[in-house]
């Protein structure tokens, strides 16, 4: 699975971005807010970046940070959640904007974002409000656990995700990690330690 991309911004679209990486242009979906922090064309750019394979179709989506990627494998997680609307939901609303909606299951905030109704709107918070504080926002909620974007603490929940752990089982276990082994700690203490957190 291709998990990042570091190349040249190469021309982007409404919803879209084509990243030369060594003469290869993989064309990226992402949010309007990703869309703003890529920079001016020929310009140096790292995209997280996530792969959504159907019967008829792949898709890869890029992402400014990879906290934003987290959020967009959460939504999707939450039926009749699909990439283009998660999308439309990262370019509304931040990351912290969205935790703080769901952690307050404040639907209307969610009902902001295009393609977005009143009913879908009600049941992401539903399904994500005990999620949220998992995730990483900052701001709004502050008062949840969330662990640091990029860096080790990333690479660890990353890691735990590809080893069947869903997303906020996996951010949960490595902000417990982190809080114990503190700022310092490796990516590999973190997977070892979170692994004795998600399992227990």
């Amino acid at each position: 699975m291709i998990a990042k991309l570091k190349g040249l911004l190469d021309e982007t679209g409404a919803d879209w971005a084509v990243i030369d990486v060594a003469g290869v242009g993989y064309l990226v979906h992402c949010s309007s807010k990703t869309l703003a922090a890529l920079g001016a064309s020929g310009e140096a750019c790292t995209l997280f970046t996530d792969l959504q394979v159907s019967e008829n179709d792949m898709r890869l989506l890029g992402f400014a940070e990879a906290g934003e990627r987290d959020w967009f494998r959460l939504l999707t997680g939450v039926q009749g959640v699909g990439s283009k609307v998660a999308l439309a939901i990262l370019s509304a609303l931040s990351p912290g904007e969205l935790r703080g909606a769901c952690a307050r299951v404040d639907a209307a905030t969610l009902a902001r974002a295009q393609g977005v109704g009143p009913k879908l709107a009600a049941r992401i918070v539903n399904e994500l409000k005990d999620k949220a504080g998992a995730l990483p926002g900052g701001g709004e909620g502050a008062g949840l656990a969330a662990i640091p974007v990029g860096g080790a603490s990333a690479d660890a929940v990353s890691a735990l995700q590809n080893l069947g752990f869903k997303p906020a089982v996996a951010a949960q276990a490595v902000a417990r990690a982190q809080s114990e082994l503190g700022e310092g700690a490796s990516e590999g203490e973190l997977i070892r330690v979170a692994l004795k957190r998600a399992a227990g």
